[in-house]
């Protein structure tokens, strides 16, 4: 029987290694990592604040550039360009900000407020602003949109705290962004935040669900009653106005009549002195003409005159010799 022999065993392997080619390699990678990782770009909205070692080196305006690699220099693009905004109380889902808005507790939160006499309401808003400075931006707070935020909401709570529910619900709006936008941007400013407050705009601004019908109700009865103010003002335009006008009128009437029969009373007056003057100075003259004068006024609405000699013995009646307008010939009636 034939034994077996297990197979011999390989002889050792030699490798060639060279030291050489593998630092040549490393130096190149560590070239092209480096060249690489110091490049970097700008968009054209935005600048980079460069820091080194932490340190504020430079800004770099929109473009390609380079900067030292492995951390010694590191860029913060800010965006200056573009107006961006933090909303409070409501949210635009999709924003590329993340503080622009909060959760949808915290939002519940944000728009709860108390009026300046006690009274709860529910206030939505935004805020728009810009980067102004970008170095201030970056170097002088750690989370600037955070502490942005938190100022924002204590001053409108201020304003808010400083009206009347009706104020804020109805007439106050236009002030209450005025004021609210002064009193953050000086604050802003104050700090150096490195931001510009460009506006301040009230959303929807409501009573609390549970008194939204009785808040309703009275702002209805507020504006049936000015309404009604307003109706009767018209009313009161309309009709006084013109009462004045027909009393003015009728006043001018009667002063005019009366300056009329004044007028006409004087002329009787004077006529009659005048008369009087001539009757003095010739009675028989004078009252000759005034008879005759008063026939010629009287005889011409007398119809059927007939005058007389006084001396004539008798009367002859004249007959009527007036002949009548001829008429004219009926057309012969028409045969059957």
């Amino acid at each position: 029987m034939a034994t077996l022999r297990p197979p011999p065993l390989p002889g050792p392997i030699r490798v060639s290694i060279n030291a050489r080619k593998i630092l040549i390699g490393f130096a190149i990678l560590f070239a092209l990592v480096g060249i690489f990782s110091g490049i970097y770009q700008v968009p054209a909205n935005s600048v980079a604040v460069v820091q080194r070692f932490g340190g504020y080196l430079r800004t770099a305006p929109p473009g390609l550039h380079f900067k030292l690699p492995w951390g010694i220099d590191s860029a913060t693009i800010v965006e200056v360009q573009r107006q961006q905004k933090l909303e409070f109380g409501t949210a635009t889902r999709g924003a590329t900000n993340f503080y622009q808005y909060t959760d949808y507790d915290e939002q519940q939160k944000e728009k709860n407020m108390v009026t300046g006499d006690l009274n709860a309401v529910l206030v939505e808003w935004e805020v728009q602003y810009h980067v102004e400075d970008p170095v201030a931006y970056t170097f002088n707070f750690r989370e600037p949109l955070a502490t942005l935020r938190d100022l924002a909401e204590a001053v409108m709570r201020e304003v808010v705290g400083d009206r009347t529910v009706d104020e804020v619900l109805t007439i106050g709006r236009q002030e209450m962004e005025q004021k609210a936008l002064e009193r953050l941007r000086g604050l802003v400013d104050g700090l150096k935040m490195g931001l510009r407050i460009d506006l301040i705009q009230l959303g929807n601004v409501n009573p609390p669900a549970m008194v939204k019908a009785s808040f309703n109700e009275v702002n209805s009865a507020q504006q049936e009653k000015e309404s009604a103010i307003n109706q009767a003002s018209g009313e009161y335009n309309r009709v006084v106005p013109r009462a004045r006008g027909e009393a003015v009128q009728k006043i001018s009437a009667a002063e005019g009549y009366a300056a009329k029969r004044i007028n006409e009373a004087e002329g009787d007056a004077t006529r009659f002195n005048a008369l009087l003057t001539e009757y003095k100075k010739a009675p028989e003259v004078t009252k000759k003409r005034m008879y005759l004068e008063t026939m010629g006024e009287i005889l011409p609405t007398v119809p059927g005159k007939i005058i007389l000699d006084e001396k004539a013995s008798s009367f002859l009646p004249l007959l009527n010799l007036r002949q009548p307008a001829p008429q004219k010939p009926q057309p012969p009636a028409a045969s059957r």
